[in-house]
């Protein structure tokens, strides 16, 4: 009876460690991934003329909003700019970003404000948000096109998101220019 006993708390045990490493992927803490994606050539204001050439192959956008990102739940760095296209899509644009992996991590746009430090780690899914895809990577810059039926203007920040947690790692307002 007694090995019975010790064998159901050695799968208990097992079951219990499993879970908890599914659940909170300890081993993120040490990964990080670099994305480098062609990001938009981007102006302050719409050019004067179209006749002027871009100074590279990637599409000229007019800059939207922008706004520097702050550390939530994680250390987090870089720009995050809202940028339209020539073709009138929106795309948010993340340079120099820097942050730590983690477990379901999500790019947001929400109508919620940037709060600084633990008080800003839960605001954002209290209001309207709308899911970009997934964290391409924790480093470098990074593209993602906004829905067609988003208008600039209609969300106010952005956060990397932990969905698992529900926890901001990071955030930036989107400031009009």
């Amino acid at each position: 009876m007694r090995r019975k006993i010790l064998w159901w708390g050695v799968a208990a045990v097992f079951i219990l460690g499993a879970f908890g490493l599914y659940w909170f992927q300890p081993w993120k803490l040490f990964t990080s991934k670099t994305v480098n994606d062609a990001a938009p050539v981007v102006i302050a204001t719409q050019p004067a003329s179209s006749s002027a050439p871009a100074p590279s192959a990637a599409p000229v956008a007019t800059l939207v909003g922008q706004g520097a990102l702050v550390t939530h739940e994680h250390t987090t760095s870089g720009t995050a700019q809202l940028v339209l296209l020539p073709d009138g899509k929106l795309q948010l644009v993340l340079r120099d970003l820097a942050t730590s992996d983690g477990p379901d991590l999500r790019i947001w746009l929400t109508d919620q404000p940037v709060l600084e430090g633990r008080a800003g780690w839960h605001v954002f899914d209290d209001g309207k948000y709308v899911e970009l895809g997934r964290l391409k990577g924790t480093h470098g810059t990074q593209v993602y096109d906004v829905p067609a039926d988003v208008r600039a203007g209609q969300y106010s920040s952005v956060t990397i998101w932990c969905k698992r947690f529900a926890v901001s790692f990071g955030a930036a307002p989107l400031a009009p220019l």
